[in-house]
């Protein structure tokens, strides 16, 4: 992995030139949960790769070039081929590179594909928090709803009596619901699992592995970014470098 600590290209700078055979470029914020599940998806595979980090609070305006929605993730191959949106690039990395991460069986990946829809409530809960918080607000009927999700998993870990969601070993479900795991200290929903003993398991599992522990960043680290995001400073993006 090459340039994930590089400062981000917002507007104004000029467009990276052509993606260098035998690599695949990832367009990324180094603070983005949904940007994170592609990294972990190249970082599982050994799949050779650069970043380009995006301000995603100053936007480039090529940037928009490479996806209409102005967000990240974004893959670019060395032939110019553009795949946006994280769930659908975790997807094509695993088709196009060896070395599986949703199960070969149609059954399995379906039900895993299932636990991802029942997780999928999570990422805009946690938003919900998080604004709501910093506007004064009372954020209880959201924690109380994100914790019957965390419930829900529970009952998955708990009836198929395993650690991890896809069987013992780790596999596509866990990289891609693991970065809002990562983030409960610092989103200050941490207890929201206090309830979930397999969960809790799961996510101090998920710790050693070490395709996670070379993409965790430090509790204060996202702390401070979050109050320049919400700030809306243009360093928010660029924080700790």
């Amino acid at each position: 992995m090459s340039q994930g600590s590089s400062r981000s290209l917002g507007k104004g700078s000029s467009p990276p030139g052509p993606v260098p055979d035998g690599i695949v470029r990832v367009y990324s914020m180094r603070f983005c949960p949904f940007a994170q599940r592609t990294l972990l998806v190249l970082q599982a595979k050994g799949i050779k790769h650069e970043i380009i980090n995006i301000n995603l609070k100053n936007k480039p305006e090529w940037f928009f070039k490479k996806n209409p929605f102005g967000l990240v993730p974004v893959l670019e191959t060395s032939q110019g081929q553009l795949i946006y949106e994280s769930l659908i690039t975790c997807e094509y990395l695993d088709e196009a590179y060896p070395g599986k991460l949703f199960p070969e069986d149609p059954y399995e990946k379906a039900f895993q594909k299932m636990i991802l829809e029942l997780f999928s409530k999570v990422p805009p809960l946690c938003l919900d928090i998080l604004i709501g918080v910093r506007k004064g607000k009372d954020c209880s009927t959201q924690k109380t709803e994100l914790c019957a999700v965390f419930s829900r998993l529970e009952e998955v870990l708990t009836c198929q009596k395993t650690t991890f969601f896809g069987g013992n070993t780790i596999s596509m479900i866990d990289y891609l619901i693991w970065p809002w795991f990562e983030r409960l200290g610092p989103y200050g929903m941490a207890d929201c699992v206090d309830h979930t003993s397999k969960l809790k398991l799961w996510i101090a599992a998920m710790k050693k592995d070490p395709t996670v522990t070379a993409l965790l960043m430090e509790e204060k680290t996202v702390q401070n970014f979050l109050h320049l995001y919400f700030q809306n400073s243009p360093e928010a993006c660029d924080y700790g470098l």
